[in-house]
């Protein structure tokens, strides 16, 4: 938020001292970072509240957030780091809380995470392939070609990539199976799908965060030859909401068709040979199962995050601002779905890699194998029930150090 305000400032069209850009960046630098509620936005006039909270830091007022989550005063903080509080003079007050700068960062730091989910979804999907004997025939480039959908073709090539040279695949290449469930078989089309609705997303926030929001704007050369205030709607965060709301259902399709996928591994009516909810000693252990309902729970959350906050608008400020975007609320829940998908395909990774464990002694594709040795270089094969969950969390940080994805690019080359 900090970042991007000072952005906003130094485009040059809000009326504000150099001081107000070098105050922003010193305090980054300084790491005196305010403390911004979660809510309390509706997104037009932009992020009031929210960026009222940080403008409170720069003049010596409010909190800040020191390291390991404590709390000081403002003052305190600025004074430590050798930096005065600001004075603000005519129109800063007013630049520093006018604007979308909550909700486009919280929306764009949603939109990096999810992008590296989106080739993660590609990895653990290839796993549970491998896993479940399936084919690679539905992800042929010339499928891919008489139905050009760019996410499409991405989810397609990195498939081909990661299930190539497979000692699995060649073990049933003539089995009676016709085709595969379409958590595997359509895997490019709906990861691929979710490719284009982030890359649309990913457009709107990269727009928004050079653009100016302020209002009223500065024109230095207006009509007449001098400065001139123009009195507009920049600040109205629609735009963003829409496109975030688009975001978080396409996220939550990677975590719905991945739980999809655990269904197909632990169901053993389903699973090609693999044992009951993929349990060593079946009966006497309940193996994956709770895996599964912790994946559904995950999904259906979700689901309910998924209604769009943008189709919704409650008028404030006596009725002048009778439309309002609750883009606050899209990046809000954005960043939950993002954070239940995370941790979706975290337990399909370590699901898939114990259905490859029970294909021994063959051999999976390159890639998938250098997935599964990065699973396993943190969760160890489940010779007999344990709590999971610190199996979970310990890919789920695998996952947010792009760990994954990095030891399968090492092998197979770059993922789309």
């Amino acid at each position: 938020m900090m970042l991007l305000r000072a952005q906003v400032v130094a485009l040059g069209y809000s009326g504000v001292r150099v001081e107000v850009v070098d105050m922003l960046l010193s305090m980054l630098n300084a790491d005196v970072v305010p403390r911004v509620p979660s809510k309390g936005s509706v997104g037009a006039s932009g992020d009031l509240a929210p960026l009222a909270h940080l403008a409170l830091a720069l003049i010596g007022e409010g909190e800040v957030v020191v390291e390991g989550g404590g709390l000081v005063p403002s003052l305190e903080a600025l004074t430590a780091a050798g930096i005065a509080p600001l004075s603000l003079q005519a129109k800063e007050g007013l630049a520093l809380i006018n604007g979308t700068q909550y909700m486009t960062a919280l929306g764009a730091l949603a939109l990096f995470d999810a992008l590296e989910l989106a080739k993660t979804a590609d990895v653990a999907g290839a796993i549970s392939l491998e896993a479940l004997k399936g084919s690679t025939t539905p992800f042929d480039a010339r499928l891919m070609a008489v139905r050009p959908h760019p996410g499409q073709a991405e989810v397609a090539s990195n498939l081909r990539a990661l299930l190539a040279d497979s000692e699995i695949m060649e073990s049933h290449r003539d089995c009676g199976k016709v085709q595969d469930p379409y958590s595997l078989r359509c895997m490019p089309q709906v990861h691929g799908a979710t490719r284009d609705a982030l890359r649309f997303a990913l457009e709107v926030v990269g727009r928004e965060i050079n653009s100016v929001t302020d209002n009223p704007t500065v024109l230095l050369e207006g009509s007449s030859g001098g400065t001139e205030l123009l009195s507009g709607g920049n600040f109205h965060g629609q735009p963003v909401a829409l496109a975030l709301d688009l975001a978080a259902i396409a996220v939550a399709e990677l975590a719905n068709i991945s739980e999809r996928r655990v269904e197909q591994l632990v169901n053993p009516m389903l699973s090609s040979g693999l044992t009951p909810f993929l349990a060593p000693n079946s009966g006497l252990h309940s193996g994956f199962m709770i895996a599964q309902v912790a994946s559904a729970a995950l999904v259906s959350e979700n689901k309910v995050l998924c209604h769009p906050a943008s189709v919704d608008s409650i008028p404030s400020s006596a009725g002048r601002e009778d439309h309002v975007s609750m883009g606050s609320i899209s990046a809000h829940k954005l960043a939950i779905v993002v954070e239940n998908t995370a941790n979706a395909l975290a337990i399909e990774l370590i699901v898939g890699c114990a259905g490859v464990d029970q294909r021994r002694p063959l051999k999976a594709s390159r890639g998938v194998e250098l997935a599964r040795g990065a699973v396993r270089a943190v969760v160890p094969p489940l010779t007999e029930d344990r709590p999971l969950y610190r199996d979970f969390a310990a890919v789920r940080r695998l996952l947010a150090m792009g760990a994954i994805s990095g030891a399968v690019e090492g092998g197979v080359g770059p993922l789309a």
